[in-house]
């Protein structure tokens, strides 16, 4: 008879473990995985922001070319790919400067 109110207790407990469990893993995703991204989103945001006439840049797509001009208000950026070659992408599509 007493067995009963001791099993239930003890489920109990294992309950709490378990959310116990599921904050600590969470917390370890958040410190290894989604903290580091956030940090170098900020970082090419800022990049993309510095932006400048004259930067030679890479896009998303993989056109390597020199920024001609910068349109803030629309985000758009001007890479001339090639003597008289000019192509408008958006400034979220460059990623990185590969020198100034």
């Amino acid at each position: 008879m007493n067995l009963i109110p001791l099993q239930a207790a003890g489920a109990q407990g294992g309950g709490l473990q378990m959310i116990i469990m599921m904050v600590v893993l969470f917390a370890i995703m958040y410190f290894f995985m989604i903290r580091p991204q956030q940090k170098k989103q900020k970082e090419l945001q800022k990049m993309r922001d510095a932006l400048k006439v004259g930067d030679r840049v890479v896009t998303s797509g993989g056109l390597h070319g020199t920024v001609s001009s910068i349109n803030e208000e629309q985000r758009l950026v001007v890479i001339n790919a090639d003597k008289g070659v000019n192509l408008t992408f958006s400034k979220d599509a460059v990623t990185p400067i590969i020198e100034k």
